[in-house]
């Protein structure tokens, strides 16, 4: 069983200034959760994939948001709608 997780958040950061935050959530995500993220920079948005053993998604950086696509696994899915309980 897989649940899809699909999260968009604007903001008006600008690309440069979104880069900054995305990089700080990568070098968090992999320090808390022990994702493997990858980073990769364009000219108008860039895109960090990250992986872990039951999670794997992207995070596009863009301008004017953030887009997150993620599959949880069965055992992570499983309590995505729990209330954090």
């Amino acid at each position: 069983v897989v649940a899809n997780l699909h999260i968009r958040r604007e903001h008006a950061l600008g690309l440069k200034a979104a880069r900054k935050v995305a990089l700080k959530w990568a070098e968090e995500v992999e320090a808390e959760f022990g994702m493997e993220c990858s980073y990769t920079e364009g000219k108008t948005e860039d895109l960090v994939t990250f992986t872990r053993s039951g999670v794997d998604g992207t995070l596009q950086v863009l301008p004017d948001h953030f887009e997150l696509d993620a599959k949880l696994g069965f055992l992570l899915g499983a309590f995505k709608g729990s209330g954090g309980h």
